[in-house]
This record gives structure tokens, sequence and C-alpha cells, in this order.
């Protein structure tokens, strides 16, 4: 006698078969496409009607997200925090340690790289450059690469306390190269409270995607490949749509504030 609980019929409710059949075919072809990726193309192109979180259901069922290589940021809840409604108003920067085993096997090992990564808080709209050296020079030269992509100046730029973007001035009397652009430019350097990373909250949640969607498949064999391939993820990313942006992407996000 079968004296199995599970049922014999699907849920009334349950995705059908073609429904499966389309998210499996949008995964071989996409197979690092992200959750509101897969949502927004399912709702587009084949008039998908189920909720997002039925689809991340789906999707855990059948195996579909499996553990991440690369780790470095962990999830953290915070507090809640007024984010800027007008484009420039702040900038968020850090830098990143791209992972030793993403290089090839040409490069040695004691060459390293650095991620730069800007975020318009408004918007979401992230630029990404690439680097072999956090330098306070190499900041400043990040920074004059985000004005001329971003075509604004922006009236804050918000950062940790690390050496490439300030200096101890108990210990270094010296004004930092930084803090003399933003000067000279009529810039805010808002320094955030030493040993709180979250306090710069969208760009570490950024690093951790980067981790995901970047670094966990990335193999590059020089600096001019990193930056490379980074052009098209940061391409890809900014096209992303974003649940905290109502599921606009920052590009079509950016687009509104300025026509707004």
């Amino acid at each position: 006698m079968d004296a199995s609980h599970c049922p014999k019929t699907k849920h009334p409710n349950a995705h059908t078969d073609e429904e499966i059949k389309w998210i499996k075919d949008l995964i071989r072809r996409n197979p690092h496409i992200t959750l509101c990726e897969l949502w927004i193309k399912l709702k587009k192109n084949k008039g998908y009607s189920r909720h997002i979180v039925s689809l991340y259901c789906l999707l855990k069922k059948i195996g579909f997200y499996n553990q991440v290589l690369i780790s470095g940021t962990s999830k953290r809840a915070v507090k809640h925090y007024n984010t800027p409604k007008q484009l420039g108003k702040k900038w968020q920067i850090d830098v990143k340690y791209v992972p030793n085993q993403c290089k090839a096997r040409n490069l040695s090992e004691d060459l390293r790289f650095y991620q730069y990564t800007c975020i318009d808080e408004a918007s979401r709209e992230m630029y990404l450059f690439w680097y072999t050296e956090h330098t306070p020079i190499n900041t400043v030269d990040f920074i004059k690469r985000c004005i001329q992509y971003f075509h604004y100046k922006p009236k804050e730029i918000q950062t940790d306390n690390g050496t490439e973007f300030t200096y101890n001035q108990s210990k270094i009397k010296v004004i930092h190269p930084m803090d003399q652009f933003c000067i000279a430019n009529n810039i805010y350097h808002h320094k955030i409270r030493p040993r709180t990373p979250r306090h710069n909250g969208k760009v570490e949640r950024s690093h951790r995607n980067d981790n995901e969607r970047f670094y966990s498949f990335l193999s590059f064999y020089s600096l001019e490949d990193l930056r490379y391939q980074g052009k098209q993820y940061l391409k890809r990313s900014n096209n992303i749509p974003m649940q905290v942006l109502n599921f606009l992407s920052p590009i079509e996000m950016r687009n509104k504030l300025l026509n707004s």
C-alpha cells in the first residue's frame, strides 16, 4: 500500500509546464542571469504574471541557486536612511580588492588589482574602474573619470577613512590630494565613522553583488583585459532592474529623474 502523502496532481496555482520551460530556456541562454532580470524578461516577452517571490521559490526548487564561490562581504540589517532624490546630491565611493583566484596563471602572485566603485545614491547608477594600486593619486584620477562618466559633479562624496581617501591629521599634517580636489571643485568630502563600513551601505552592497555576478565567473590575464571585461559588466549591471527602484534599472531611474 502506498503511504506517501505527496499529492498526485499539481496545485491549481502551481507553475505550468509551459512557464517552467520559459524559465529554463532563459536560464540556459543566460546562465548568470539575476532574479530581477529573469522576472522582467518573462513579464515583457512572455506575459508572465506571477509575483517575483513565486519565481524565486521555483528557482530554489529547481536548484538554480548555488553557493557563491567568492566571499568577503556579509549581510547586515541597517537602520532607515533618507536617500537623496536628486542626481548628484551624494556619491558613495569605495575600493574593493579583486580576488586572486580570478587572475590567470601568467600573472604574478604578488600583483594586486583594485576596483574603485562610485554610486549615485539617487539613481543607484554606478561607475567602476580598475587599478594596480589604491593610492591618493588614483583616487583623484577615479573621481575625474566619474565626473566625465556621469556628466555632472556631485555636491557630496562619502568615503571611509582609508589612506587612499584621507590622512590621519594627528600624524600627517598635509592636505590629502582628494581633499585638495574637493575644495577646488566645491565638493563636500564626507568621511564616515571609522570601522563602520555599513554607513557606506550602498557601495558595500554593490560589492557583494559584484562577487556574485562578476568575480565568481571572472578570469583575466592583464589589467587591460580586466578593464575590458569590467566595462561589459558595468553596462549590464546598470541595466538590471532593482526592487528598491520599483523594478526600474539604474539607467531608467536616471532618465526618470532627469525628466522630472
